[in-house]
Formats: C-alpha cells, structure tokens, sequence
C-alpha cells in the first residue's frame, strides 16, 4: 500500500513537473512572437506598495483583478469585501520633481535649454496617466464578483517640437513631428470571477482560473495618422502635414482573463496569468473621424496671409468602430519568511496600446510585519517604457478590516526623484 501510495505520488509530482515545463514554453513562445508589457492595477494598494509584484499573493477580491486561479487554492480564499481601491499615476519620461522646481519660473539660459532637451528621450517627451479604481467587489469561496472603473492616456511630442518651443525656429532647420501621437480610453467593467483546484498532494495545490468581464465604454479618442514637417531655407517656410483621429462617447465589450496558480508548499506560490485574452469594446455611440490637413511652399513673412497657407479639416460621422485591450501576460511568485514575505513578477504585454509598452517589465517586492496588524512595505520596478521607481506603503491589517496606502517614487526613494504622481489607496472588511 506505501508502495502504492508513493507511486501516486510520484506520477503527481511528474503531472506538475510537466505542466509546469508547459507553461513555461508557451510563455517562451509568446515572449517570442510579441514583446511588452504593462502597468500594474493602480487599485490595489499592496501591491503598489511592492513594486507591482502580487500574483503569488493576491487573496479574495484581489485574486479577481491579478489571478483568479488563486481562488481555487485552499489558502487563498478569503471571504470579504473591498468597499474601495483608488489609483492615479501621472508620469512622464523626463522631468523629474528636481527638475520641475529648478527650471519653473527661472529665466533660461542656452545652456539650461540645451539640458532640458538632452532629458528628453530621442523617440520624444511622454505623458501617461493611469486612474483605476474598484468598488464594492466581493469574493466568496471560489468565486468573486468585481466593480472597476479604468481610465488611460498615453501622449507623445515630439523632440523636434519641444526644441522648437525652447529655441524658436532657425535658419536650416526641419521640424518633424512624425513620431507625436494620443490615445485615451475610458471604461466601466463588471466581472465574475472562479478559481477550480485541479490537483492536490499534501499542501501541494494547482489550480486554473478565470474572470469573465462585461465592459462599459465611456469615451475614447485615438490619432490614426500624424505626419507633418516644416523647414527652413534661404526662399522662406516650406511645409505639410496631415492629421485623422477618431473618438466616441460610448460602446460595449467582453473580455477574459484566464490563471493557473501552483502552491509548492505553505510559504511558496508561483502563477501565471494572460489578461485580456480576446478583450475588446465596440464603440457605437457618436461615433466620428477628425482630420486636419495643412501645406505651405517658400513662405516668407511678406506672403505669410490666410490665403497663402493651404488647409482644410473637418470632423464626419462614421459607423461603429472597435479596439482591442491589450492582452497582457504575468508570471511570478511570492515566498515568505516568517514575517518577511518577498514577491517578484515578470509582465510582457502582447500588443501595444495606451497604457502598454513592448518591453518587459520587472516588479519585485517586500512585505515585513514586525507586528502583524502593522505590514511594511517596499518595492521596486524597471524595464519597459515606464520609469524605474521605487514605492513604500503600509496599513493596518485586522482580523476583520484592512486598510492599505502606497507611493511610488522615482530612481531613489527621495520624492523629488520623481517623475509624476503615483499613489493608491485601498480598504475593505473580511468575512
């Protein structure tokens, strides 16, 4: 019977090894084929406060927004209710808290000029906004159900026109603004969300998930093409560029998330999740295309009038039009140690879109709790498009309420290091 038994055992521990084998050359095989990847949920205060890495973590409610597979593992299942998590990241590539207070109200000198353009990235200067925020999301058992709102920009000048906002326009320049751009979008989603366990040895857990999410568009506003130039020579201007965008105040979508979550033992857990997968909204309502067309040959200041300079814009209706979410892919773990809990995740998005780069990004993360109603918190997070920032938070953790804030900085922990406003801030009751 031991015989038997240890037999069993192992041709689990050989299901386990393969699957994981799997997962990890799927995950391979997309890396290959896509490359990117994307900010975390702003929402979920904890896991700002680590740097971003919570898969192998998030319970209940959070195991909805990061891998619903938690939820069919026996020590992840939290009853409760998060009454609210709000997130907001204002960021750009460039500038940081420093610069804005040196530069801000001072007169410039060239050589002050010449640094802020040397701060700006060659592909240009970018804003991105990030605000996320759920509420009243419940989890129950194997199943959780999720309110959440998500708005995101994502806008980029380029270098050609911050120098010509510094410097002015000079005699054998060319200013390009190919490479400028703005996409936003805005929506309300509902999901439910399951988590099944399909194997268990011992404490050994694997289990699948899913959330199946019904989205409300609200607005969005996308750049189809932009291209325009403009030059300097001895005869005068020479330019032309062309404009179409296309916006909507209203649509509907689905999309999927689907997990799988292994427990190796009581202090270790690693997962992987897809995000998006199939996710989309159709935008139907006010639906309209906006375009702007310009060009102007050997202009000087003597022919510089209305009727020198050829444009023409315009706006139109136009039928319904779709986007697609970006589909994203996570993979990471958490161990604990005692009262110190370490985190790392690994993001590659599978699509480029607002809020989305196409590099990796890394998050990594600790959680000590001296005391265990008071957490500690710490993170860090580099790679893709976004900037490198380190975050710190806390909260009060009791039996039956939680309460969580974060603040992300930048490349050190000083604020005036960074480059935007990155906080969250999330509470909620336990069952």
């Amino acid at each position: 019977m031991k015989r038997q038994a240890k037999t069993v055992a192992a041709r689990g521990d050989t299901i386990i090894n393969l699957v994981g084998l799997i997962a990890c050359l799927l995950s391979l095989l997309i890396l290959l084929v896509a490359g990117s990847a994307v900010a975390e949920d702003q929402s979920a205060a904890r896991s700002v406060a680590m740097g971003g890495a919570y898969i192998g973590l998030a319970k209940g409610p959070d195991a909805a927004k990061f891998n619903p597979a938690n939820l069919g593992l026996t020590d992840f299942r939290r009853n409760g209710m998060e009454i609210v998590g709000v997130g907001l990241n204002v960021s750009n590539n460039a500038f940081t808290l420093s610069d804005y207070n040196k530069y801000t109200g001072a007169f410039l000198t060239d050589q002050d000029k010449q640094d802020i353009l040397d701060k700006i990235p060659s592909d240009g200067l970018r804003l991105n906004v990030d605000a996320r925020a759920t509420a009243m999301s419940v989890a129950r058992g194997n199943y959780a159900f999720t309110l959440s709102g998500v708005g995101v920009a994502d806008v980029n000048m380029s270098k050609d026109l911050m120098d010509l906002v510094l410097n002015g326009n000079t005699f054998a320049d060319t200013i390009d603004v190919t490479g400028s751009y703005s996409d936003a979008y805005s929506y309300a989603a509902a999901g439910v969300s399951y988590g099944m366990p399909i194997y268990s040895v011992g404490s050994r857990q694997l289990a699948v998930g899913a959330t199946f999410k019904y989205i409300t568009g609200f607005a969005v506003e996308e750049v189809v093409e932009l291209e325009g130039m403009a030059a300097t020579f001895a005869t005068g201007f020479q330019g032309e560029g062309h404009l179409i965008a296309r916006t909507a105040t209203g649509g509907k979508g689905y999309a999927m998330d689907i997990g799988a979550s292994l427990q190796i033992d009581p202090s270790l857990t690693v997962g992987a999740r897809v995000e998006n997968l199939l996710g989309s909204i159709t935008w139907s309502n006010e639906t309209e295309e906006h375009g702007y067309v310009f060009s102007f040959d050997t202009m000087t200041v003597d022919n510089m009038d209305e009727d020198y300079v050829t444009s023409d814009d315009y706006t139109r209706s136009i039928g319904s039009f779709s986007t697609r979410l970006p589909a994203v892919l996570t993979v990471g773990g958490a161990k604990s140690f005692g009262k110190l809990i370490v985190a790392v995740d690994w993001q590659q998005g599978l699509s480029h879109k607002p809020g989305i780069s196409t590099e990796p990004l890394i998050h990594a993360g600790l959680e000590w709790s001296p005391l265990r109603f008071l957490p500690l918190r710490a993170g860090f997070k580099a790679g893709g498009d976004r900037n490198t920032g380190f975050s710190a938070g806390s909260g009060l953790d009791l039996k039956l309420f939680y309460l969580d804030f974060a603040v992300v900085t930048g490349t050190s922990i000083s604020g005036y290091s960074t480059k935007g406003l990155n906080v969250a801030l999330a509470t909620g009751l336990r069952f």
